[in-house]
This record gives C-alpha cells, sequence and structure tokens, in this order.
C-alpha cells in the first residue's frame, strides 16, 4: 500500500497516473482544469516529471500526440480535452484511434454540475451552455467504456477500471470524464495499491482444432495468400510471418497495410493492393489466410474464386464493431496472430509435402521478382516530367531513410516505392480514414522515440486537416524535429479518383472539370514552418527533390523542424 500526500483530487489524479507508468499528460485545457493547473504547479515545485504536462494547441493534435506515443513505445497515455466542445473537437482522432485499436486514457472536464456552494462551482456564462445531457453520447460508438468520476473515494478504482480496458483485446480509447468540483474536492490522503494488480495484458490463444483445420486446408493449396493489412502492431508478428510462409511456401499480400507487416526484401512478399486497390493473386488463389486485415479485398473489384476457402485470424476476426462486413469466413481464428501463427506453421510443416512447399515459393519469388523490376521502372520513368511524380518523390525519399527513421504516411506514399523491412518502421494512415493524424502522431512517436528520424508524408490535403500551425508550434515548444514532406498535387485527388471510379463516361471526365475537388491556387506552405524557426522549402522539378530532402534531413538532425513542399503533376502537366 502507498499514502499520497494530496491536498485534492486533481493532485491525487497525477500521482495516480505516474504510478500506473504513465508519461505524458496531451492537453488542450479550459476553465475546467483550474486544479489539474494548480497541481503541476506543485508537481513541478517538488520535482516530479511524470506524467508530463504537453500543451497541444488544438484537440487533435493532443490526441494524435497520444496516438503516436503509443506507436513508438507501447504504452498507453492520457488525454484532457475541455468539456463538450473540446470532446468535438477530438471525435475525428478518438474516431481514428478505435479502428486503429490504440489504447488511450481519454478525459475531458465536465461542466460543474453545481451553481453555488462548492469549490469549482459555476462562475462563468459557459458553464450553463456548454453542459450537455450526456456528455459521452458524443463518443460512445468509439470508446470501449465510459464513465464519470462522481467522488474521490472511488478514484484510483476508476483509473485502474479505464486503463484495464483499454489494454484489454481488442484494444482501444477509452473516455473518463472530471467534474470541475470533484477535481477541487479537498483531500488530506489516499491510500492506493502501489503497483496496481489490475490491467495486465494477456495475448489470446488459438483454438487447436481451427489451427489444425486451416493448416489441413493451406497444406494441399495449389496458390495460397495471405493478406495481411494491420498485424504488424505487434512487432513480434514479423518475424513469425516470416517463419509461416517460408513453412507453408506462401506468398504475402499487404492490403492498405497501416504497419510493417513482413519484409519488403523478402522473395515471398508478392505486393501490396496499390494503386488500383486490389491485387490479381486474389483472384487466382485457392486458400486465402487473411491476417488482421478488416478489409481484405474490394468485392466489387475482385472477388476469390467461389470455391476459395478463406481463414480469417485476428483477435476479433469478425471485427465486430463494424456495423456491416460480409467477407466469406470458412474458418475463423480468434486469437493473436503473434500466438496463433508459431503453431500454424508447425501444423502446416506436419500436413504439407515439402515439394509441393517448394513449388509453390518458387511462383512467389517469381512474381516478387517480375513485379519489382516493373514498379523500378514506373518511378524512374517519371524523372522526365516537367512537375516530380508522386512515384519519383517517394522513390527519392528511399534513398534518403536509414535503419534510424520512421515514416509516417497519411495518403500519399505508394509502398510499392518505400521498402521497408523492420518492424515499427512505417505507420500508416488508420484505414477510418480521419485526416488529421499522420504530424501529430508523428510528434508523438518523436516524443517517444527521441532518437529516432522522424518523416511524415501528406498530401496537401491531410496538411491542411493536420492543423500545422498548432503542430509547428507544439514541435517547437517540446524540441520535437520532424520533417514533413507535402505531396502537393493541388486538389483532393481521393475525390476526383472516386468520381472517376463511379462516373467513368461522366461529365467530369468528358470536360475534365471536377467541381470541389481543386485546393488551389497552392499557398507556399513552406513558409508556415518557417513561422516557427524551421526550415521551409519548395520544389518544382524532379532534379530538385533529393536535394531538398537532403537539406531538409540535415537541418532535423541539427533539431529544426523541417517541411518540403513539392509540386507534384502527371506526366503531361
Amino acid at each position: 500500500m502507498r499514502t499520497l500526500k494530496v491536498d485534492n483530487v486533481a493532485q491525487a489524479y497525477l500521482e495516480l497516473l505516474e504510478d500506473r507508468g504513465v508519461d505524458f499528460f496531451f492537453a488542450n485545457a479550459g476553465t475546467d482544469f483550474a486544479s489539474l493547473v494548480d497541481a503541476f504547479a506543485r508537481r513541478e515545485a517538488d520535482g516530479k516529471r511524470a506524467p508530463r504536462p504537453i500543451v497541444a494547441p488544438h484537440e487533435s493534435v493532443a490526441v494524435g500526440m497520444a496516438h503516436g506515443v503509443w506507436l513508438a513505445t507501447g504504452r498507453p497515455q492520457a488525454v484532457m480535452v475541455h468539456v463538450t466542445v473540446g470532446t468535438a473537437n477530438a471525435a475525428c482522432g478518438i474516431i481514428t484511434a478505435a479502428r486503429s485499436q490504440a489504447p488511450m486514457l481519454m478525459s475531458a472536464g465536465r461542466t460543474p454540475i453545481t451553481e453555488e456552494g462548492l469549490p469549482g462551482s459555476r462562475d462563468l456564462y459557459i458553464h450553463w451552455a456548454q453542459e450537455s445531457f450526456d456528455q459521452a453520447a458524443m463518443l460512445r460508438e468509439y470508446v470501449k467504456w465510459d464513465y464519470e468520476l462522481r467522488t474521490p473515494a472511488q478514484l484510483e478504482a476508476v483509473v485502474d477500471r479505464a486503463l484495464e480496458l483499454t489494454l484489454a483485446e481488442p484494444r482501444g480509447p477509452v473516455y473518463l470524464t472530471l467534474p470541475r468540483e470533484v477535481l477541487a474536492a479537498p483531500v488530506e490522503a489516499m491510500t492506493i495499491t502501489s503497483p496496481s494488480r489490475r490491467h495486465v495484458a494477456s495475448r489470446r490463444l488459438p483454438d487447436p482444432a481451427r489451427l489444425d483445420e486451416a493448416a489441413r486446408l493451406l497444406a494441399r493449396a495449389r496458390r495460397p495468400l495471405a493478406l495481411v493489412s494491420s498485424a504488424g502492431r505487434d512487432p513480434a508478428v514479423v518475424p513469425a510471418l516470416v517463419a509461416f510462409a517460408e513453412a507453408a511456401g506462401i506468398g504475402v499480400v499487404e492490403v492498405d497495410p497501416t504497419h510493417v507487416n513482413f519484409p519488403q526484401s523478402h522473395p515471398l512478399h508478392v505486393g501490396f493492393t496499390q494503386p488500383s486497390g486490389t491485387d490479381p493473386a486474389v483472384a487466382e488463389a485457392d486458400v486465402l489466410l487473411v491476417i488482421d486485415a478488416d478489409v481484405p479485398w474490394y468485392p466489387s473489384l475482385v472477388r476469390p474464386p467461389a470455391d476459395a476457402a478463406v481463414i480469417h485470424l485476428a483477435v476479433d476476426p469478425s471485427f465486430s464493431r463494424y456495423p456491416m462486413r460480409s467477407f466469406p469466413c470458412d474458418v475463423p481464428i480468434a486469437a493473436h496472430p503473434a500466438a496463433a501463427l508459431p503453431p500454424l506453421a508447425e501444423a502446416v510443416r506436419r500436413h504439407a509435402d515439402p515439394g509441393a512447399v517448394a513449388a509453390r515459393r518458387a511462383v512467389v519469388e517469381e512474381a516478387h521478382r517480375s513485379r519489382r523490376a516493373r514498379w523500378a521502372a514506373e518511378a524512374e520513368a517519371q524523372a522526365g516530367w516537367p512537375r516530380p511524380g508522386f512515384a519519383w518523390v517517394t522513390r527519392r525519399l528511399q534513398e534518403v531513410i536509414d535503419e534510424s527513421t520512421i515514416v509516417v504516411n497519411e495518403y500519399p506514399i505508394d509502398r510499392r516505392h518505400l521498402a521497408f523491412d523492420r518492424p515499427g518502421a512505417f505507420f500508416g494512415q488508420p484505414h477510418s480514414s480521419g485526416l488529421g493524424w499522420a504530424l501529430p502522431a508523428a510528434l508523438g512517436i518523436k516524443l517517444g522515440a527521441p532518437d529516432r528520424t522522424v518523416i511524415a508524408a501528406l498530401g496537401d490535403g491531410a496538411y491542411l486537416f493536420n492543423e500545422p500551425v498548432a503542430c509547428h508550434l507544439a514541435a517547437r515548444q517540446q524540441g520535437l524535429p520532424v520533417l514533413t514532406v507535402i505531396y502537393n498535387n493541388q486538389q483532393w485527388e481521393a475525390v476526383k479518383q472516386s468520381t472517376l471510379a463511379v462516373h467513368p463516361d461522366g461529365h467530369a471526365q468528358a470536360s475534365g472539370r471536377f467541381p470541389l475537388t481543386s485546393l488551389g491556387p497552392a499557398p507556399r506552405y513552406e513558409e508556415i514552418v518557417r513561422a516557427f524557426d524551421g526550415h521551409g522549402e519548395r520544389v518544382e522539378t524532379p532534379a530538385e527533390v533529393g536535394p531538398a530532402l537532403r537539406r531538409a534531413l540535415a537541418a532535423v538532425r541539427e533539431g529544426r523542424q523541417a517541411v518540403v513542399n513539392v509540386l507534384c503533376g502527371r506526366a503531361r502537366d
């Protein structure tokens, strides 16, 4: 047991977060933070370093930075925003965290309950207008748990319940509201259990019968295929998947990958569902192993053969929080991939013919070689374009990264042109598509892994959603030199391409006019970072890309944040 020597609940809350291993407290503050501001001042006077208070100039930046620290360290962090309005601004980031299975203790103040009579009672006009009947309703569909702290006596139980559930599989954010009067409530001392006896995370193990069923299907398959999106969120999955693929002689396709799931240089790495959104191998496979992939293929574009067997492996293989998801599943394996893949590999070895495995592997390795030669030729063909093409910029980015680099991507990077083998070296946009994630996440990764070089790759539209002024201010305040590369094509490319896909012979295609998609004339985004003492460059030709990236990285390694604004185009622009 440990006795906390505190004056009020706010002080006890911070003491408890420190005891439970929370490193950072990301905040966008309001009048509900009064007791917390005072509590942090006391901790500073006492020389206490954790949780470290981080000012986030926008709520989405606070949530994104907490998400990034989780990616870098594997430890959930605390976020707090201002009552209902702060929760509303944070909602997109919480949706992203939920669909990414990123744990965090998300909290918000609550408008004072009482109109008078207590420390913290209402004393401003906003304390009436900001109150809602059910504040947590804004987030309830996307958080695993929500609660309001009601009395000092339950503080330890509430915090431990929050941390317990955020780390339980499948992981995700939780939401706690903290009324101002409760935070200000006097407390002479509080006794807690230290360390906590709760929130011990564990891996979900597979059903042996399902493993054997899957292994038999994979062993006798002629054209098996593994599809994976997010399993690499646990770095231990990557070597486990390599060992399984080698045992089965199976090719691996990364489907809209959010992590490094499989080493790209490995000869069994077939490719990505880019740029078309599909892979022809899906239509040819007779057995598919879907590993932590919420959308393994797009049914309107490609389907496996009708008689193909489909195996889904994930902690929640049916993705039960998605309202509609109709992919066939002949064998569900509800387990953590790191726990299931080694015994699955062993079962395949028992059932498979070594000659058949070798023959399958030879076919996959040839596809690996031929595809990569074609990809390289496509990128190098852009050398003569008047403006840099996306593939050209990404290939030049490949030339400047090293083993210490982490790349965070929000839409421009085609993974065919940027290779990673090391787990944790790449994080792609979450499948919720809530723009505004990558740059705050990059700052959080840099905060959690200060020795790494961090690069955020963004489209120009995504950069606007990332609250760049708030991000560059946070970067300067916290000393987080990150390189931002903007693939600037002066339009919402995704909206344009969606229009062409739905109406290939429509009026927009015929006229060449796509209303609601233009972001031109392009502003000088590189000037924004200069206002925060950063390094900014504008690039307009293919030859300028490589040198500009090297200069920007030199600035970052000297401790300055940097932006390279690349005006991208096409062959006939």
